[in-house]
Protein backbone atom coordinates (compact mmCIF):
# COMPACT_ATOMS: atom_id res chain seq x y z
CA UNK A 1 0.00 0.00 0.00
CA UNK A 2 1.49 3.19 -1.09
CA UNK A 3 2.10 5.70 1.78
CA UNK A 4 -0.09 8.84 2.21
CA UNK A 5 0.72 12.69 3.22
CA UNK A 6 -0.81 12.98 6.75
CA UNK A 7 -3.94 15.42 6.34
CA UNK A 8 -2.41 18.09 8.63
CA UNK A 9 0.82 18.49 7.06
CA UNK A 10 -1.02 18.89 3.56
CA UNK A 11 -3.29 21.22 4.57
CA UNK A 12 -0.56 23.15 5.55
CA UNK A 13 1.67 23.17 2.77
CA UNK A 14 -1.34 23.80 0.27
CA UNK A 15 -1.63 26.87 2.39
CA UNK A 16 1.76 27.97 1.99
CA UNK A 17 3.07 26.96 -1.49
CA UNK A 18 3.17 30.85 -2.40
CA UNK A 19 4.67 32.05 0.79
CA UNK A 20 7.22 28.57 0.35
CA UNK A 21 7.76 29.90 -3.38
CA UNK A 22 8.31 33.58 -1.98
CA UNK A 23 11.06 33.10 0.72
CA UNK A 24 13.10 30.84 -1.91
CA UNK A 25 12.66 33.80 -4.22
CA UNK A 26 13.67 36.12 -1.98
CA UNK A 27 17.42 33.15 -1.25
CA UNK A 28 17.68 33.25 -4.77
CA UNK A 29 18.33 36.58 -4.96
CA UNK A 30 21.72 36.71 -3.20
CA UNK A 31 24.13 36.23 -5.17
CA UNK A 32 25.80 34.04 -2.80
CA UNK A 33 28.95 33.43 -5.60
CA UNK A 34 31.34 31.65 -2.99
CA UNK A 35 34.47 31.55 -5.77
CA UNK A 36 34.44 35.29 -6.04
CA UNK A 37 36.02 37.46 -3.33
CA UNK A 38 33.36 40.37 -4.26
CA UNK A 39 30.52 38.23 -3.29
CA UNK A 40 32.30 37.68 0.10
CA UNK A 41 29.58 39.86 1.55
CA UNK A 42 26.50 38.41 0.07
CA UNK A 43 27.86 34.81 1.00
CA UNK A 44 27.31 35.78 4.55
CA UNK A 45 23.82 37.36 3.95
CA UNK A 46 22.64 33.75 2.71
CA UNK A 47 24.02 32.30 5.75
CA UNK A 48 22.05 35.07 7.43
CA UNK A 49 19.06 34.14 5.08
CA UNK A 50 19.44 30.64 6.30
CA UNK A 51 19.90 31.18 10.03
CA UNK A 52 17.00 33.32 10.30
CA UNK A 53 14.56 30.80 8.36
CA UNK A 54 15.30 28.35 11.01
CA UNK A 55 15.27 30.68 13.83
CA UNK A 56 11.52 31.65 12.95
CA UNK A 57 10.38 28.41 13.07
CA UNK A 58 12.17 27.05 16.12
CA UNK A 59 14.99 26.03 15.88
CA UNK A 60 18.29 27.21 18.36
CA UNK A 61 20.91 28.51 15.61
CA UNK A 62 24.85 29.66 14.66
CA UNK A 63 26.24 30.85 12.26
CA UNK A 64 30.26 29.59 12.57
CA UNK A 65 32.95 30.85 11.23
CA UNK A 66 35.27 29.22 9.40
CA UNK A 67 38.73 30.14 7.51
CA UNK A 68 36.39 30.64 4.27
CA UNK A 69 32.45 31.28 4.25
CA UNK A 70 30.55 30.66 7.18
CA UNK A 71 28.51 27.38 8.22
CA UNK A 72 25.07 27.58 9.78
CA UNK A 73 24.33 24.86 12.48
CA UNK A 74 20.09 25.05 13.61
CA UNK A 75 19.56 22.43 15.92
CA UNK A 76 16.04 20.96 17.49
CA UNK A 77 16.39 18.44 19.84
CA UNK A 78 12.94 18.33 22.05
CA UNK A 79 12.00 14.83 20.55
CA UNK A 80 10.41 11.91 22.79
CA UNK A 81 12.94 10.09 24.46
CA UNK A 82 14.19 7.59 22.09
CA UNK A 83 13.88 9.75 19.02
CA UNK A 84 16.45 9.32 16.56
CA UNK A 85 18.84 12.57 15.32
CA UNK A 86 18.69 13.06 12.05
CA UNK A 87 21.36 15.72 10.40
CA UNK A 88 19.70 17.46 7.08
CA UNK A 89 22.76 18.60 5.06
CA UNK A 90 23.26 21.10 2.13
CA UNK A 91 24.62 24.33 0.90
CA UNK A 92 24.16 28.18 -0.11
CA UNK A 93 26.60 28.81 -2.15
CA UNK A 94 25.79 28.70 -6.35
CA UNK A 95 28.19 29.07 -8.94
CA UNK A 96 29.19 31.63 -11.00
CA UNK A 97 26.77 32.94 -13.63
CA UNK A 98 28.81 33.87 -16.77
CA UNK A 99 28.06 34.17 -19.26
CA UNK A 100 25.56 36.85 -18.34
CA UNK A 101 24.84 37.32 -21.74
CA UNK A 102 23.12 33.46 -22.29
CA UNK A 103 20.61 34.00 -19.33
CA UNK A 104 17.49 34.41 -20.92
CA UNK A 105 16.15 36.41 -17.54
CA UNK A 106 18.84 37.70 -14.71
CA UNK A 107 20.40 35.52 -13.04
CA UNK A 108 19.94 36.36 -9.36
CA UNK A 109 16.32 37.62 -10.40
CA UNK A 110 13.81 34.28 -10.14
CA UNK A 111 11.25 34.13 -12.59
CA UNK A 112 8.96 30.89 -13.06
CA UNK A 113 8.33 30.16 -17.44
CA UNK A 114 6.94 27.12 -18.08
CA UNK A 115 6.69 25.03 -14.70
CA UNK A 116 9.95 26.32 -14.19
CA UNK A 117 11.97 28.23 -11.47
CA UNK A 118 14.88 29.64 -13.47
CA UNK A 119 17.76 31.42 -11.08
CA UNK A 120 21.24 30.62 -10.21
CA UNK A 121 20.89 28.32 -7.09
CA UNK A 122 17.89 27.30 -8.03
CA UNK A 123 18.24 23.64 -7.87
CA UNK A 124 22.11 23.70 -6.80
CA UNK A 125 21.17 23.56 -4.07
CA UNK A 126 18.97 26.20 -2.16
CA UNK A 127 15.80 25.00 -3.69
CA UNK A 128 16.27 21.59 -2.54
CA UNK A 129 18.04 22.83 1.19
CA UNK A 130 15.16 25.38 1.28
CA UNK A 131 12.09 22.80 0.86
CA UNK A 132 13.84 21.16 4.22
CA UNK A 133 13.25 24.33 6.04
CA UNK A 134 9.63 24.36 5.22
CA UNK A 135 8.99 20.91 5.39
CA UNK A 136 10.36 21.22 9.04
CA UNK A 137 8.02 24.14 9.48
CA UNK A 138 5.24 22.45 7.81
CA UNK A 139 5.54 19.74 11.37
CA UNK A 140 6.07 22.73 13.64
CA UNK A 141 3.65 25.08 12.75
CA UNK A 142 1.20 22.33 12.90
CA UNK A 143 2.06 19.67 15.68
CA UNK A 144 3.98 22.32 17.52
CA UNK A 145 6.88 19.32 17.37
CA UNK A 146 8.83 17.19 15.26
CA UNK A 147 8.61 13.14 15.80
CA UNK A 148 12.56 12.97 15.79
CA UNK A 149 15.65 15.28 16.37
CA UNK A 150 16.85 17.14 13.63
CA UNK A 151 20.27 19.04 12.74
CA UNK A 152 20.51 21.42 9.88
CA UNK A 153 23.91 22.09 8.68
CA UNK A 154 24.22 24.36 5.54
CA UNK A 155 28.04 25.32 4.10
CA UNK A 156 29.01 27.95 2.37
CA UNK A 157 32.16 26.37 -0.01
CA UNK A 158 30.43 23.44 -1.34
CA UNK A 159 30.97 24.83 -5.31
CA UNK A 160 34.38 25.00 -4.29
CA UNK A 161 35.53 21.74 -2.72
CA UNK A 162 34.36 22.06 0.60
CA UNK A 163 37.62 22.81 1.89
CA UNK A 164 36.73 24.06 5.52
CA UNK A 165 33.94 21.28 6.08
CA UNK A 166 35.84 17.77 7.15
CA UNK A 167 37.62 19.98 9.90
CA UNK A 168 34.51 21.38 10.86
CA UNK A 169 32.76 17.92 11.09
CA UNK A 170 36.00 16.41 12.92
CA UNK A 171 35.49 19.27 15.52
CA UNK A 172 32.32 19.21 16.29
CA UNK A 173 31.72 15.36 15.53
CA UNK A 174 30.30 14.97 19.15
CA UNK A 175 27.56 18.07 18.84
CA UNK A 176 26.42 16.72 15.27
CA UNK A 177 26.38 13.35 16.06
CA UNK A 178 23.40 11.69 14.52
CA UNK A 179 21.59 8.81 13.45
CA UNK A 180 21.49 9.03 9.80
CA UNK A 181 21.81 11.96 6.69
CA UNK A 182 20.03 13.02 4.37
CA UNK A 183 21.20 15.17 1.41
CA UNK A 184 18.85 17.15 -1.58
CA UNK A 185 21.44 18.17 -3.67
CA UNK A 186 20.96 15.51 -6.66
CA UNK A 187 18.52 14.71 -9.55
CA UNK A 188 15.78 12.27 -10.05
CA UNK A 189 16.08 9.84 -12.98
CA UNK A 190 13.00 11.51 -14.89
CA UNK A 191 9.78 13.80 -14.55
CA UNK A 192 7.58 11.72 -12.32
CA UNK A 193 10.36 9.01 -11.52
CA UNK A 194 11.40 9.83 -7.74
CA UNK A 195 14.92 8.28 -7.13
CA UNK A 196 17.48 7.52 -4.42
CA UNK A 197 20.72 7.70 -5.47
CA UNK A 198 22.80 4.78 -4.16
CA UNK A 199 26.41 5.53 -5.17
CA UNK A 200 28.80 8.21 -6.66
CA UNK A 201 32.10 7.66 -8.11
CA UNK A 202 35.31 8.65 -6.85
CA UNK A 203 38.41 10.86 -8.61
CA UNK A 204 41.57 10.87 -8.95
CA UNK A 205 43.02 13.63 -11.34
CA UNK A 206 46.29 13.55 -12.83
CA UNK A 207 48.96 16.29 -14.74
CA UNK A 208 50.93 14.22 -17.42
CA UNK A 209 54.23 16.35 -18.22
CA UNK A 210 56.79 15.07 -20.86
CA UNK A 211 59.86 17.20 -21.89
CA UNK A 212 62.10 16.15 -24.61
CA UNK A 213 64.50 19.19 -26.15
CA UNK A 214 65.73 22.11 -24.28
CA UNK A 215 63.20 24.28 -26.68
CA UNK A 216 61.39 24.04 -29.30
CA UNK A 217 62.99 23.12 -32.43
CA UNK A 218 62.04 23.14 -36.80
CA UNK A 219 61.08 19.56 -37.18
CA UNK A 220 62.49 19.33 -40.81
CA UNK A 221 66.48 19.85 -39.12
CA UNK A 222 65.58 17.76 -35.69
CA UNK A 223 62.20 15.37 -36.91
CA UNK A 224 63.28 11.72 -37.09
CA UNK A 225 66.23 11.94 -35.09
CA UNK A 226 64.70 13.90 -31.82
CA UNK A 227 62.07 12.28 -29.88
CA UNK A 228 58.61 14.14 -29.91
CA UNK A 229 57.07 14.69 -26.58
CA UNK A 230 53.87 14.97 -28.44
CA UNK A 231 53.99 11.52 -30.09
CA UNK A 232 55.65 10.20 -27.07
CA UNK A 233 52.43 11.46 -24.73
CA UNK A 234 50.04 10.14 -27.93
CA UNK A 235 51.75 7.02 -27.08
CA UNK A 236 51.60 6.87 -23.69
CA UNK A 237 47.59 7.73 -23.55
CA UNK A 238 47.34 5.02 -26.18
CA UNK A 239 48.48 2.47 -23.28
CA UNK A 240 46.24 3.24 -21.10
CA UNK A 241 43.45 1.30 -22.78
CA UNK A 242 42.83 -2.12 -24.62
CA UNK A 243 41.79 -2.96 -27.97
CA UNK A 244 38.49 -3.67 -26.12
CA UNK A 245 37.91 -0.49 -24.12
CA UNK A 246 39.15 -1.47 -20.95
CA UNK A 247 41.87 0.07 -18.69
CA UNK A 248 44.96 -1.86 -19.43
CA UNK A 249 47.12 -0.22 -16.19
CA UNK A 250 47.72 -3.13 -13.95
CA UNK A 251 46.19 -3.59 -10.77
CA UNK A 252 43.31 -0.74 -11.64
CA UNK A 253 40.29 -3.48 -11.08
CA UNK A 254 42.43 -4.96 -7.97
CA UNK A 255 40.18 -3.03 -5.54
CA UNK A 256 36.89 -3.00 -7.51
CA UNK A 257 34.06 -3.85 -5.43
CA UNK A 258 31.30 -5.01 -8.00
CA UNK A 259 27.68 -4.17 -7.66
CA UNK A 260 25.07 -6.60 -6.47
CA UNK A 261 23.14 -8.50 -9.13
CA UNK A 262 19.98 -7.78 -8.14
CA UNK A 263 21.07 -3.71 -8.42
CA UNK A 264 22.47 -3.54 -12.15
CA UNK A 265 18.90 -6.10 -12.68
CA UNK A 266 17.13 -2.47 -11.02
CA UNK A 267 19.12 -0.49 -13.75
CA UNK A 268 18.66 -2.47 -16.25
CA UNK A 269 14.78 -1.84 -16.20
CA UNK A 270 14.83 1.84 -15.88
CA UNK A 271 13.40 3.51 -19.03
CA UNK A 272 16.75 4.42 -20.71
CA UNK A 273 17.78 4.53 -24.57
CA UNK A 274 21.33 4.33 -26.35
CA UNK A 275 19.15 5.84 -29.24
CA UNK A 276 18.62 8.78 -26.79
CA UNK A 277 21.73 9.60 -25.53
CA UNK A 278 23.92 9.40 -28.53
CA UNK A 279 20.80 12.29 -29.89
CA UNK A 280 21.07 14.42 -26.90
CA UNK A 281 24.96 14.82 -27.42
CA UNK A 282 25.61 14.31 -31.28
CA UNK A 283 27.52 11.29 -31.76
CA UNK A 284 26.85 8.16 -34.06
CA UNK A 285 28.34 5.56 -31.42
CA UNK A 286 28.63 4.72 -27.91
CA UNK A 287 31.66 3.24 -26.18
CA UNK A 288 33.22 2.04 -23.46
CA UNK A 289 33.67 -1.18 -21.08
CA UNK A 290 32.19 -4.38 -22.78
CA UNK A 291 30.20 -6.50 -20.91
CA UNK A 292 27.71 -3.67 -19.35
CA UNK A 293 24.96 -1.34 -20.34
CA UNK A 294 25.72 2.14 -20.31
CA UNK A 295 24.02 3.27 -17.29
CA UNK A 296 26.24 0.76 -15.69
CA UNK A 297 28.97 2.37 -17.59
CA UNK A 298 28.36 5.62 -16.41
CA UNK A 299 27.70 4.56 -12.57
CA UNK A 300 28.79 1.67 -11.37
CA UNK A 301 32.29 1.32 -13.23
CA UNK A 302 35.41 2.78 -13.35
CA UNK A 303 36.73 5.35 -16.16
CA UNK A 304 39.95 6.78 -17.68
CA UNK A 305 39.37 9.82 -19.48
CA UNK A 306 41.57 12.38 -20.89
CA UNK A 307 40.44 16.12 -20.35
CA UNK A 308 43.01 18.58 -22.05
CA UNK A 309 45.74 18.34 -24.23
CA UNK A 310 48.52 20.98 -24.91
CA UNK A 311 51.29 20.96 -27.07
CA UNK A 312 53.45 22.71 -30.08
CA UNK A 313 52.14 25.30 -32.14
CA UNK A 314 48.10 25.06 -32.64
CA UNK A 315 47.61 28.90 -34.14
CA UNK A 316 46.23 29.59 -37.45
CA UNK A 317 48.38 28.48 -40.21
CA UNK A 318 51.63 26.26 -40.63
CA UNK A 319 54.58 26.34 -38.74
CA UNK A 320 56.68 23.08 -38.69
CA UNK A 321 57.85 22.42 -35.18
CA UNK A 322 59.26 19.61 -32.56
CA UNK A 323 57.60 20.89 -29.77
CA UNK A 324 59.77 20.50 -26.39
CA UNK A 325 56.84 20.01 -23.90
CA UNK A 326 53.80 17.96 -23.92
CA UNK A 327 50.93 17.98 -21.16
CA UNK A 328 47.98 15.96 -20.58
CA UNK A 329 44.94 16.13 -17.75
CA UNK A 330 43.70 12.73 -17.49
CA UNK A 331 41.02 12.07 -15.11
CA UNK A 332 39.75 8.36 -13.08
CA UNK A 333 36.56 8.03 -11.82
CA UNK A 334 36.68 5.45 -9.63
CA UNK A 335 34.38 2.76 -7.88
CA UNK A 336 34.18 1.25 -4.55
CA UNK A 337 36.61 0.25 -3.28
CA UNK A 338 39.60 1.85 -5.39
CA UNK A 339 41.74 4.21 -3.74
CA UNK A 340 42.55 7.81 -5.30
CA UNK A 341 45.91 7.49 -3.94
CA UNK A 342 47.02 4.15 -4.74
CA UNK A 343 44.97 4.76 -8.24
CA UNK A 344 47.54 7.72 -8.73
CA UNK A 345 50.08 5.53 -7.93
CA UNK A 346 49.65 2.60 -9.99
CA UNK A 347 49.32 5.27 -13.13
CA UNK A 348 52.63 6.70 -12.04
CA UNK A 349 54.24 3.41 -12.34
CA UNK A 350 52.55 2.26 -15.36
CA UNK A 351 53.49 5.96 -17.13
CA UNK A 352 57.36 4.90 -15.79
CA UNK A 353 56.95 1.64 -17.98
CA UNK A 354 55.84 2.61 -20.93
CA UNK A 355 57.56 6.20 -21.62
CA UNK A 356 60.32 6.14 -24.43
CA UNK A 357 63.44 6.83 -23.65
CA UNK A 358 64.38 10.36 -25.15
CA UNK A 359 61.58 12.11 -23.11
CA UNK A 360 61.54 12.82 -19.35
CA UNK A 361 57.85 12.76 -17.97
CA UNK A 362 56.62 13.35 -14.45
CA UNK A 363 52.91 12.60 -13.45
CA UNK A 364 51.61 14.85 -10.74
CA UNK A 365 48.41 13.82 -8.51
CA UNK A 366 46.25 17.25 -8.66
CA UNK A 367 43.28 15.71 -6.39
CA UNK A 368 40.87 12.90 -5.58
CA UNK A 369 38.21 11.97 -3.53
CA UNK A 370 36.82 8.47 -2.60
CA UNK A 371 33.51 6.81 -4.52
CA UNK A 372 30.80 5.72 -2.15
CA UNK A 373 27.95 3.12 -2.45
CA UNK A 374 25.02 3.19 -0.07
CA UNK A 375 24.10 -0.47 1.07
CA UNK A 376 19.98 0.10 0.36
CA UNK A 377 18.86 -0.73 3.75
CA UNK A 378 18.12 0.44 7.13
CA UNK A 379 15.70 2.95 8.19
CA UNK A 380 16.48 6.27 6.76
CA UNK A 381 16.60 4.36 3.46
CA UNK A 382 12.85 3.08 4.27
CA UNK A 383 11.63 6.01 5.27
CA UNK A 384 13.14 7.93 2.08
CA UNK A 385 11.21 5.03 0.05
CA UNK A 386 7.98 5.45 1.70
CA UNK A 387 8.23 9.55 1.80
CA UNK A 388 9.32 9.72 -2.14
CA UNK A 389 6.10 7.22 -2.59
CA UNK A 390 3.54 9.36 -0.81
CA UNK A 391 4.59 12.48 -2.15
CA UNK A 392 4.93 11.28 -6.13
CA UNK A 393 2.69 8.65 -6.01
CA UNK A 394 4.83 6.15 -6.97
CA UNK A 395 7.67 3.67 -5.58
CA UNK A 396 11.18 5.65 -6.69
CA UNK A 397 13.78 3.71 -8.32
CA UNK A 398 17.56 3.48 -7.21
CA UNK A 399 19.99 5.29 -9.17
CA UNK A 400 23.42 5.93 -9.34
CA UNK A 401 26.00 8.75 -10.06
CA UNK A 402 28.48 8.89 -12.30
CA UNK A 403 30.39 12.33 -10.63
CA UNK A 404 31.57 13.12 -6.94
CA UNK A 405 30.44 14.37 -4.04
CA UNK A 406 33.45 14.06 -1.81
CA UNK A 407 31.34 15.33 1.51
CA UNK A 408 29.36 12.09 1.26
CA UNK A 409 32.32 10.28 2.31
CA UNK A 410 32.86 12.61 4.69
CA UNK A 411 29.62 12.36 7.07
CA UNK A 412 29.75 8.74 6.91
CA UNK A 413 33.46 8.69 7.91
CA UNK A 414 33.40 10.95 10.75
CA UNK A 415 29.76 11.11 12.48
CA UNK A 416 29.48 6.79 11.49
CA UNK A 417 25.95 7.22 9.98
CA UNK A 418 24.19 6.43 6.85
CA UNK A 419 23.66 9.00 4.21
CA UNK A 420 20.48 9.07 2.19
CA UNK A 421 20.53 10.86 -1.12
CA UNK A 422 17.12 12.19 -1.71
CA UNK A 423 16.98 14.41 -4.60
CA UNK A 424 14.50 16.88 -6.58
CA UNK A 425 16.72 17.92 -9.58
CA UNK A 426 15.74 16.50 -13.09
CA UNK A 427 17.81 15.94 -16.04
CA UNK A 428 19.29 19.30 -18.08
CA UNK A 429 18.70 21.26 -15.14
CA UNK A 430 21.41 23.57 -16.19
CA UNK A 431 23.01 23.45 -12.96
CA UNK A 432 26.04 25.12 -13.31
CA UNK A 433 24.95 26.75 -16.64
CA UNK A 434 23.19 29.34 -17.91
CA UNK A 435 18.94 29.00 -17.67
CA UNK A 436 19.51 26.85 -14.38
CA UNK A 437 16.48 25.88 -13.07
CA UNK A 438 14.27 23.57 -10.49
CA UNK A 439 10.90 22.80 -10.74
CA UNK A 440 8.27 24.32 -9.20
CA UNK A 441 6.35 20.92 -9.17
CA UNK A 442 9.54 19.03 -7.66
CA UNK A 443 10.07 22.09 -5.41
CA UNK A 444 6.49 21.56 -3.96
CA UNK A 445 6.15 17.28 -4.22
CA UNK A 446 9.72 18.13 -2.10
CA UNK A 447 8.58 20.02 0.73
CA UNK A 448 6.11 17.09 1.13
CA UNK A 449 8.47 14.03 0.90
CA UNK A 450 10.63 15.61 3.34
CA UNK A 451 7.79 16.40 5.54
CA UNK A 452 6.64 12.51 5.33
CA UNK A 453 10.21 11.42 5.56
CA UNK A 454 10.62 12.89 9.40
CA UNK A 455 7.34 10.73 10.37
CA UNK A 456 8.23 8.09 8.92
CA UNK A 457 11.86 7.97 9.68
CA UNK A 458 10.44 8.59 13.42
CA UNK A 459 8.42 6.09 12.91
CA UNK A 460 11.01 3.36 12.03
CA UNK A 461 14.10 4.27 13.60
CA UNK A 462 12.82 4.77 17.29
CA UNK A 463 15.10 3.21 19.61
Amino acid sequence: MTPTIPADLARYCDASDARARDELFAFLRIPSVSARTEHKSDCADAARFVADALTRIGFTTTIERTPGHPIVVGEWRHAPAGAPTLLIYGHYDVQPAEPLELWTSPPFEPEVRDGRIYARGSVDDKGQLYLHVKALEAHLATRGTLPINVIVLAEGEEEVGSANLEAFLEREKTRLACDAVVISDSTMFAPGIPSILSSLRGMAYLEINVRGANGDLHSGMYGGAVVNPAMALARILATMHDADGRIAIPGFYDQVRPFPDHVRAQMRELPFSDDQLRHEVGVSALGGEPGYTTLERLWTRPTCEVNGLLSGYTGEGAKTVLPAVSMAKVSFRLVPDQDPQTIAELVQRHVAHVAPAGVTVTVEALHGGRPWRADLQGPIIDAGKAALAAAFGREPVITGEGGSIPVVGDFERILGAPVLLMGFGLPGENAHAPDEWMSDENYRLGIRAAAVLYDEYGRRATR
